[in-house]
């Protein structure tokens, strides 16, 4: 018995049809897309690892062969890794990296501090003259520091901080303090305030509501920019090169001013192994709180 298909049978089939195809080039749509961001996605990480790559092969390849082009690990040795830690030819690596440590702990701290209360302040407060003080804040990120070397360097002479941490922390905070309200800011202003005013209906005073409310809501915009003003205080090169002394230069002075055991010896592998000594940290220091840094900087992203 044979069936013969009614109109409304070929209807459904002639509608289904476009409906097909458009599903089809919207998943081949989709998998071109895929393989762009990937594409684009290995072109960025090459572009940014290879450096660091390079620079750790040459960090454990002997002094002999340190213009050997070779792409991976030959002649491997740790003699660099001594040389850098060692502190026989004037270099002193680890009191360096302590005073990094020092000054970028003491950078965070202050400008967290003081970031925190100001972006609590300039998103939540009504106040005159809000908008310039912002804008104000944000345009001192955009000064050059190289402007600032003369004016800093007397100024500290003249009050005979030249050397001292003081004459580092200081400038360090400037340019700290503009990212860390930046990002603040942007967070407090996409917070539900909903909260804080139940918070006050319920008895609080508004500094407890920030205490006990507000803060712990900003945990990982805080910790991110922690984060970030840490590595931009542990990056800080040029001020430093400049107002810092033999006891409280930082590491990226110390690296610039190693010296080879031999004169007018440039100590190419031993900088490379301080450099790696000094990259590895933050990248394991990154790689550890990724979730956090990437949920700081997208909280405020989005509205509730």
């Amino acid at each position: 018995m044979t069936t013969v298909a009614g109109p409304a049978s070929a209807t459904a089939e002639a509608n289904a049809l476009p409906r097909t195809r458009t599903k089809n080039r919207t998943k081949q749509r989709n998998r071109n897309q895929a393989i762009r961001t990937g594409i684009q996605a290995i072109v960025v990480v090459l572009w940014c690892l290879l450096p660091f790559y390079w620079m750790v092969v040459t960090s454990f390849r002997e002094v002999g062969y340190t213009s050997d082009n070779t792409p991976w690990f030959t002649h491997v040795t740790l003699d660099n890794y001594v040389t850098a830690l060692s502190t026989k030819l004037g270099n002193n690596l680890p009191g360096a990296l302590l005073n990094s440590l020092f000054i970028g702990v003491c950078v965070t701290l202050i400008s967290l501090v003081v970031g925190i209360f100001a972006s609590y302040a300039l998103a939540r407060l009504d106040f005159k003259f809000k908008g310039i003080i912002l804008g104000i804040i944000l345009a001192a990120s955009m000064f050059p520091g190289v402007a600032l070397i003369t004016p800093l360097f007397q100024l500290f002479t003249n009050i005979g901080w030249m050397g001292t941490y003081q004459a580092l922390i200081i400038p360090e905070i400037s340019f700290a303090l503009p990212l860390t309200v930046y990002t603040l800011v942007s967070f407090f202003r996409e917070m539900p305030w909903d909260l804080e005013e139940a918070a006050r209906i319920d008895g609080c005073t508004q500094a407890q509501a920030f205490r006990k409310i507000i803060l712990p809501l900003a945990a990982p915009a805080v910790f991110t920019t922690a984060i970030l003003a840490f590595i931009s205080s542990w990056n800080e090169f040029l001020i430093s090169s400049q107002l810092s002394s033999d006891k409280t230069q930082p590491v990226t002075v110390a690296i610039a001013s190693f010296t080879g055991s031999q004169p007018h010896q440039e100590p190419y592998t031993a900088i490379m192994a301080a450099g790696t000594i000094v990259t590895v940290p933050l990248i394991i220091l990154v790689l550890i709180f990724q979730r956090r840094i990437v949920a700081g900087l997208t909280a405020g992203g989005v509205k509730g």
